[in-house]
């Protein structure tokens, strides 16, 4: 690689470092974001000194970040905006002002001006909007009152840091002269951001959607992925042009989409770019730790980081009470926010060059962020393994076990939405199931209407042959947890050989399992109510009850069909796009015929005629 040029060698490094480091952190079960994390160090200037502009790719990998608000503002149509508005900036400001207030009065008891100590509590308020934002994506807790609240504070905290660098200058020790003064206007810098703001609000509403449809129009894919990706970066770059937040402006792009119709191809289109970049983010967070600071100062470091993390998993917690959130959810959302942020780099960066902070001061500061955020991945592993298991059981019933002999023909492990419709229309046969369910709230309010559910964990062996699994005829799986399924799959399977089992598959991939183990009666969760509302669609859209329903039919029919000649070639990717394509395109066809036939029928032509003709299948 002598000749090649540095971008080149660079990106070999960045992904080689990705490629061994990630893997080898999530089978040591530490997650992805520690891999990325400790590549970067390993290949930065403390580590094998492969890459050493730390401070470029630090800027260019925000994009990241930047990509990952625009992904989320897709998700949020703008009158669920709205109605966020309250907890955005109540909850939001109530954490930045109260863990900022904390940190700058402990820091002034130890002596520190109150300067440095403002300036270090405005930063270290700050949160992570990255790790957070992907912990609570692969936690899929956006939909819980954690997620949101946890949205919200982040979202503030990116509004938040605008009037925080606008305060820098005025705290700083250089002052400008009256003639400087004179040329600064500072009406016109409001008016650019008043103008950028409404020009994106105004074009996403009136231009953007017209030019993607468009360029849609084009039938070229790639122009697609290249206009979305133009979309972002342009609306980052006039964000940054005013001195805003890149990631408030994508932020707000992906909002005034989120109606449009093209939301899922900009997803599409946008997604693996957003993963690579927030990769490269970390690595440069890594590599960003300046453990020169860290040897020459290790005491006053650790007292920082230790400090500032303390604290704010204090007041974070407090403010989770307040919030009422519930108490299982409280442990993961005090530790999301309680990191530093990646914004604090740019406020102590830029509080030094206002001659707020000194170097040495904003180093420390600083390298404390990112040792804050290179730790909490292994804070959320220990709150998951140690602390989660305790506030499980908070605020539940404490209920015994299921312990008498059952001898019921079917057993049914699940009283969800899935296991409770199950369970009604066994009872209506006269059939009483034995139920399981090991959610003791959901116990009790069954048990309020009547129904007879006992307490336990079905995948345990014991408790499954109390249910009577050893006599029993029928097993329906109706968990939520796919893992737990496949797990009580294989043990009845194992244990358990007379047992006809009937389970419920959450997507595709849950039914292949399924179909691996031998489990022939699988039924979707969400297929039937989706030919449902597919044929209320095609009911509105003109058809008769009777069209729609021979429509939904035949479609069924078909997609069984495809499912049983997808099954064979499940684990070969490629086998499986081509033969779902082919047999996409013969329904389209197939059902095209149909259509022209109808359009064809001769007077007197009914219903009846239409099924006495149809083909028996």
């Amino acid at each position: 690689m002598e000749h090649a040029p540095s971008w080149l060698i660079n990106s070999f490094v960045y992904l080689a470092a990705a490629v061994i480091a990630v893997p080898v952190a999530k089978k040591l079960g530490l997650g992805s974001i520690i891999g990325y994390l400790a590549a970067g160090i390993a290949i930065g200037p403390w580590g094998l000194k492969l890459v050493t502009n730390v401070e470029d790719i630090l800027h260019f990998a925000e994009f990241g970040v930047v990509l990952m608000l625009f992904l989320v503002g897709l998700e949020l149509e703008p009158k669920r905006l709205w109605n966020l508005r309250r907890p955005i900036f109540g909850w939001g400001s109530a954490q930045v002002l109260s863990c900022a207030a904390v940190i700058m009065g402990v820091a002034m008891a130890f002596g520190v001006g109150w300067k440095i100590a403002l300036v270090a509590g405005l930063g270290l308020a700050l949160s992570s909007t990255a790790i957070a934002l992907q912990a609570i994506g692969q936690r899929n807790l956006m939909p819980t009152s954690s997620g949101q609240a946890g949205f919200s504070i982040l979202l503030f905290q990116d509004v938040a840091a605008i009037p925080i660098l606008a305060l820098l200058p005025l705290l700083g020790a250089v002052y400008v002269s009256n003639e400087a003064l004179a040329h600064t206007n500072h009406a016109l810098a409001a008016l650019k951001i008043i103008a950028v703001v409404s020009g994106i609000i105004l074009g996403g509403r009136l231009l953007l959607r017209p030019v993607l449809r468009w360029i849609a129009n084009s039938d070229t894919p790639e122009i697609f992925t290249a206009a979305s990706l133009l979309l972002v970066v342009g609306i980052a770059a006039l964000m940054q042009f005013v001195g805003l937040s890149m990631a408030l402006g994508a932020f707000l792009a992906g909002v005034l989409l989120a109606e449009s119709e093209y939301r899922r191809e900009l997803e599409t289109d946008i997604e693996p770019f957003k993963g690579l970049l927030l990769g490269l983010f970390f690595i440069a967070v890594g590599m960003s730790i300046d453990f020169g600071v860290l040897l020459l100062f290790p005491g006053l470091m650790a007292a920082i980081l230790f400090g500032f993390l303390g604290l704010k998993l204090a007041v974070i917690y407090a403010l989770a009470r307040a919030m009422k959130l519930p108490f299982q959810e409280r442990p993961v959302f005090t530790v999301l926010l309680a990191q530093g942020g990646e914004f604090a780099f740019v406020v102590f960066q830029a509080a030094a060059g206002a001659n707020v902070l000194s170097m040495q001061t904003a180093s420390l500061l600083t390298g404390a962020v990112a040792l804050s955020m290179l730790i909490t991945p292994l804070l959320l592993i220990a709150v998951d393994k140690l602390v989660v298991p305790r506030y499980a059981n908070c605020n539940t019933p404490n209920m015994p076990e299921i312990s008498e002999q059952q001898n019921s023909s079917v057993i049914i492990a699940g009283f969800g939405r899935y296991g409770q419709i199950v369970a009604r229309m066994l009872l209506a046969q006269g059939m009483a199931p034995t139920v399981l369910d090991h959610d003791a709230e959901r116990i009790e309010s069954a048990r309020t209407f009547g129904y007879r559910v006992f307490y336990g964990d079905a995948t345990r062996l014991d408790l499954l042959r109390t249910a009577g699994a050893g006599s029993a005829a029928i097993l329906v799986v109706a968990v939520d947890s796919m893992a737990q399924s496949l797990k009580l799959v294989d043990m009845a399977k194992m244990h358990f050989v007379q047992l006809h089992i009937v389970a419920r598959a959450r997507d595709v991939t849950h039914w292949n399992q399924l179909r691996d183990r031998g489990v022939m009666h699988i039924e979707r969760e969400l297929f039937e109510a989706s030919l449902r509302s597919a044929r209320s669609v095609l009911e509105l859209s003109g058809h008769t009850p009777h069209e729609a329903r021979q429509v939904a039919m035949r479609f069924r029919r078909h997609n069984l069909a495809l499912f049983e000649q997808l099954y064979p070639h499940h684990k070969d990717a490629a086998k499986v796009v081509a033969v779902a394509r082919q047999g996409r395109a013969q329904l389209e066809e197939q059902m095209a015929r149909e259509r022209e036939q109808l359009a064809e029928k001769p007077q007197g032509w009914n219903n009846e005629t239409a099924d006495a003709v149809q083909p028996k299948r």
